[in-house]
């Protein structure tokens, strides 16, 4: 395959599992994480980029009740369990595609990186949601906080990561008007 080639493939991926991702998000956002926060009168955990205590998580969980529990569970984590995957392909597809021409790619690897450790630490999110529910009443402070040290870092890394990709579209965009003019 030639690098044409392959930049058009890597483009196809960026632009295919970009409208997917966006597309699982715009559901979990107007669908599944609106009807938890509707049942419950709080902010799903999911949507808590600073984290949350063990206190903030009892009442999520106790006023979900057993009908919302079982929503969260049977849609939204089935939902967030194709995202991250989604996301991370997206972001780490158009970081490489814009990447091609850098010289420094030092950039493109830190943007996977983070990529990759935002969808990681999403699943360890949602696997820390899973065993809260499960566990419910019996909610441990430990998982509660070690759940929400995932939930923080993967806003973090999300953050950092969309940022790379942003930065790195930012100085193909600069090359190539510069690869254009006389």
């Amino acid at each position: 395959m030639t690098n044409r080639n392959l930049s058009k493939h890597v483009g196809k991926v960026a632009v295919g599992s970009g409208l997917l991702a966006a597309s699982i998000y715009v559901l979990m956002i107007n669908v599944t994480l609106a009807h938890i926060e509707s049942v419950s009168g709080h902010v799903p955990f999911d949507m808590r980029p600073f984290g949350y205590g063990p206190a903030e998580a009892a009442m999520l969980l106790d006023a979900l009740g057993a009908d919302g529990r079982a929503y969260y569970l049977s849609r939204q984590i089935v939902l967030d369990t194709l995202y991250p995957f989604m996301l991370a392909v997206t972001l780490i597809a158009t970081i490489c595609w814009f990447g091609q021409r850098m010289p420094n790619r030092k950039l493109v690897r830190y943007g996977i990186a983070f990529s990759v450790g935002s969808a990681l630490f999403d699943y360890v999110e949602n696997l820390g949601i899973v065993a809260m529910i499960w566990s419910w009443p019996e909610v441990s402070g430990p998982l509660v906080h070690a759940t929400s040290s995932a939930t923080i870092l993967k806003s973090v890394l999300t953050t950092l990561a969309v940022l790379l990709t942003l930065l790195v579209g930012l100085n193909w965009t600069r090359r190539s008007a510069a690869e254009v003019r006389p």
